[in-house]
């Protein structure tokens, strides 16, 4: 874990919304065989990478959604029921998470999320996973809807398709 990393995104968090957030990281990772395979369930070998996605969330009062980028230093604004795609990509992993729980009956309400990583993006080491899963764990977490840890891998991946475009499978 990147204690440094970790801080920071705490810190950024709390003087960002003045709350203490829930702290949640969410690894990259390598696959050792069967690249590509999982499109049709196929097998695979995956492993966890010392890079990670961290992410500092908590709840609101309010539907809106307050999200912060600390790598591109920008701020988006939502609202729950109104989650769309932005032309901002970064975050379309955040609000189709969002909208995959709507669809499938979860109620939330708004939430702060502060976010920031060490996983290269573009180099093949699943970092639009990481933002997804961090998101679905830690809205499963702040907002207690008992999700198992499959359907949250496939909210993730169904957000990848339906906000980013990305027709990935399962393991991405």
């Amino acid at each position: 874990m990147n204690q440094e990393l970790s801080k920071r995104v705490k810190e950024s968090f709390q003087q960002r919304f003045g709350t203490e957030p829930l702290l949640v990281r969410s690894p990259g990772r390598v696959n050792v065989i069967g690249e590509h395979t999982d499109y049709n369930n196929g097998f695979v070998l995956p492993a966890a990478i010392d890079k990670a996605i961290y992410i500092g969330v908590s709840r609101r009062d309010d539907d809106e959604i307050l999200l912060y980028s600390e790598e591109f230093q920008q701020e988006h604004r939502s609202t729950v029921p109104g989650v769309a795609i932005t032309d901002k990509q970064w975050p379309n992993y955040i609000l189709g998470v969002v909208d995959q729980l709507n669809k499938r009956g979860y109620k939330i309400s708004g939430f702060n999320l502060n976010i920031d990583g060490d996983v290269p993006v573009g180099a093949g080491l699943s970092s639009s996973a990481a933002v997804e899963c961090a998101t679905a764990f830690a809205l499963n977490e702040i907002f207690s809807l008992g999700i198992d840890k499959m359907e949250l891998a496939l909210i993730g991946q169904k957000a990848e398709h339906t906000f980013a475009g990305v027709m990935c499978g399962i393991m991405d």
